[in-house]
This record gives C-alpha cells, sequence and structure tokens, in this order.
C-alpha cells in the first residue's frame, strides 16, 4: 500500500504540542482529498460523533477527529482553554499531520473553535459546517451560566457522586416513559457530568466553559465578522429542538452571511449528529462535494 492509499482504522493517535498531549483519531483514506476535521462541543470528546466519522469515511472521505484540550484523552494541565488557544492548537495539529486545508465540522463550542480558525487562520478551510454552535449569540442554557458562577467547582465537586447520577439517570427514565425527554437528563448530558467528578476534568472543564460563558451568557461573539466570511463556503446546521442555543442564533447567522446554507433537523435536539447520523452525514457530504466543485472551476478558469 502507498502512503496516499494507506486506511487508517479507530485507534486513537497522540502528539505533543507545546507540552501538551492532543489525542486525535483518523478514518478513512489519506490522500483522499481534503480532510474533514471534526470538532466536538463543551464536555465532550471526539467519541460523542458517534458513527458520523464512519459514515464520511464510507463515502470516501479522509476524516480526522480531534479530542480538544482538557477532552477526552487530550491533556487536562492547566493552562489557556480560550478559543484562540484551542483554534492554534487545531493548526498545530494539522501542521503536524502535514495537512494544509481542511473542511471544518464544528458542534457547539467546537462551532466558536472553528468560526475562530478560520478567522485566525485565513486560507487553511474550504468548507465549514457549523452545527448547533456558540458564539452568534449571548443566549446559552441556564446550566451553563450557573455552573460559570464563582466557586461552582466546589458545589459540582460535592453534588456529582455515584448515587446522584444513578438518581438522575431513573428521573430521566421516568420522564422518557411518559414522552418527556428533559435534555438534562440524557444518557449523553449523564456521561458528561460523570466526567466533571474528576477533578482534572473538572478544572479544564470550567476554565473552557468560562473563557466562552459567564453567568449572563455567552460572553464571545462571531456576529460582527461574520460579514469576512464567504457564505458560500458555510452549512449551518440546528435541531428546532435544542434547549441549549436558540435556533434563532442560527437563522441570524445565516442571513448575515449571503450565499450560506441552514438546514433544520426536525425533533433534534442539541446534537443533530445523533439525531440523525446519515442525514447528518449526506448534508456534511453534499456541502463539502458542492464546495469542492467550485474549488475545481475556480481552478479551472484560472489556468485558462
Amino acid at each position: 500500500m502507498t502512503h496516499e492509499q494507506e486506511t487508517t482504522g479507530a485507534t486513537r493517535e497522540h502528539v505533543e504540542i507545546h507540552g501538551r498531549d492532543v489525542a486525535f483519531r483518523r478514518v478513512g483514506r489519506r490522500g483522499a482529498g481534503t480532510p474533514v476535521l471534526l470538532v466536538h462541543g463543551i464536555g465532550s470528546s471526539l467519541d460523542t460523533w458517534g458513527e458520523v466519522p464512519e459514515r464520511l469515511a464510507a463515502a470516501g472521505e479522509h476524516v480526522i477527529a480531534v479530542d480538544l484540550p482538557g477532552h477526552g484523552e487530550s491533556s487536562r494541565a492547566p493552562g489557556d482553554y480560550s478559543l484562540g488557544a484551542l483554534a492554534s492548537t487545531l493548526r498545530d495539529l494539522l501542521d503536524h499531520l502535514g495537512v494544509d486545508r481542511v473542511h471544518l465540522v464544528g458542534h457547539s463550542l467546537g462551532g466558536g473553535v472553528s468560526l475562530q480558525f478560520d478567522y485566525q487562520f485565513p486560507g487553511r478551510v474550504e468548507a465549514m459546517v457549523l452545527e448547533s454552535s456558540g458564539g452568534l449569540g449571548e443566549e446559552a442554557f441556564t446550566g451553563l451560566r450557573a455552573a460559570a458562577l464563582p466557586g461552582s467547582e466546589l458545589v459540582i465537586g460535592w453534588a456529582i457522586n455515584e448515587r446522584t447520577l444513578r438518581g438522575a439517570s431513573w428521573v430521566g427514565q421516568q420522564l422518557g416513559r411518559v414522552g418527556i425527554e428533559p435534555h438534562a437528563l440524557s444518557p449523553r448530558a449523564l456521561e458528561t457530568v460523570s466526567w466533571l467528578g474528576e477533578p482534572d476534568r473538572r478544572t479544564a472543564f470550567l476554565a473552557t466553559l468560562r473563557s466562552v460563558v459567564s453567568p449572563r451568557g455567552q460572553r464571545v461573539s462571531a456576529l460582527d465578522k461574520l460579514h469576512m466570511i464567504e457564505g458560500s463556503r458555510v452549512l449551518i446546521v440546528w435541531g428546532d429542538r435544542d434547549p441549549m442555543i436558540p435556533i434563532a442564533h442560527g437563522r441570524a447567522a445565516h442571513e448575515l452571511m449571503q450565499g450560506s446554507r441552514f438546514i433544520v433537523f426536525p425533533g433534534a435536539a442539541h446534537e443533530p449528529h445523533l439525531h440523525d447520523p446519515e442525514r447528518f452525514a449526506e448534508v456534511v457530504l453534499a456541502h463539502v462535494g458542492a464546495r469542492q466543485h467550485v474549488l475545481w472551476g475556480e481552478r479551472e478558469h484560472q489556468e485558462q
């Protein structure tokens, strides 16, 4: 097998970047065009993309999914967890891999990181998918605003234990039986909360959260920079039942970026990629493919 034809699997790889260990996973065939870089949300990891990486790889894409610093198997050491620092980590990872340009797919916090990456490193993003993205308005889930309060680390550390998690899971199951599905009591949300029982994870989570959320709401916004983004490069995806970030943020961003696309997943909450992974992979592939055709057309015109 040549290097270009090498097929990668599901095992995480690790690289040290400026003293921090960064974990990532590559799926699909290397050299199969511009890679798709998946950037997860706060309190999550590359695992929370579920079957999406494999679906994209099955369609011929080279997929890179990363554990942001403080998440998953990446380093949780004290440090800078701002959007700018996270975007720089992505740049350094891509440089390490010898990747010049990517299609960026960012969920929630990952959407904010993606926007920051595009701003800091112009020319390195061919297409961008913003899924339930942060950084597009002030409103945010009440629980996140409360976690940003001073002293919340003590409350969280005291409140999270096996007994409380078991009780919350039971309540969520009972409510689910009568058709009520609160996002905060979903299995995915409770899994995220369980990680906060570990002091180093809790410290990294709160450092990341407080860099983007205050008790009043989201503290960073890309709205004043959206006019600088070529709209045709951007696909915005949202669930119409998102309890974390209002769908109105996505609609407003779509209106500010002429030529962008806005797709709603009916019935989906904050994670459309888990609600309907098949459709999510399809819309990402369609967007990436459409953008690639535009670039090919531009290059052919320049060569004539």
